[in-house]
C-alpha cells in the first residue's frame, strides 16, 4: 500500500504537467482534484469532457496505487464515462473514487465527479486497469 505522500511524489515525477492532485487516499479509495482554469474550459463555458476523463483516470490510478503500492505499469484497459450535467466553469473538479473489484490481474473501480461545492455529480465513470504480474 502507498501513502498519499508517496503517490503525490510519484505522480509529480511521472506526470509533471498534470493539473490533478490527490487530496485523500483511503482503503480502496481516493479523492482527487483537477484545478479548473481557462485551459480546462470548452466553448459554452463548461469544463471539457477530456478534463473529466483525465480526472476519473487519475483518480482510479491513485486509488489503485494506494491499494497495491507504486506499480508504474498498471494501465487503463477500459474507461466508460457518463456525463450527467454541466460542470461549473469556475470550480475545481473533484473525483471520488472507489475500487469495486481488486483481482490479481485486473482492478475495477468507479468514480463520481463533482464541481467543487456541489453534491450533484456531473459525471460517473467506471474503469478497468490491468495489473502486471506481481511476486
Amino acid at each position: 500500500m502507498a501513502t498519499q505522500q508517496e503517490i503525490a511524489i510519484f505522480l509529480a515525477k511521472e506526470f509533471p504537467a498534470s493539473p490533478c492532485t490527490v487530496d485523500e487516499i483511503g482503503p480502496q479509495s481516493a479523492v482527487v482534484r483537477h484545478k479548473v482554469d481557462i485551459s480546462a474550459l470548452r466553448p459554452g463555458g463548461t469544463v471539457s469532457g477530456p478534463v473529466l476523463m483525465t480526472t476519473a483516470d487519475l483518480g482510479l490510478y491513485a486509488a489503485i496505487l494506494g491499494e497495491i503500492g507504486i506499480v508504474p505499469l498498471a494501465v487503463t484497459t477500459n474507461l466508460n464515462i457518463n456525463f450527467l450535467r454541466k460542470p461549473a466553469a469556475g470550480k475545481d473538479i473533484i473525483g471520488v473514487c472507489k475500487l469495486i473489484k481488486t483481482g490479481r490481474l485486473l482492478i475495477i473501480g468507479e468514480v463520481s465527479l463533482y464541481s467543487e461545492g456541489d453534491d450533484r455529480p456531473v459525471a460517473h465513470a467506471v474503469g478497468t486497469y490491468a495489473i502486471p504480474p506481481r511476486d
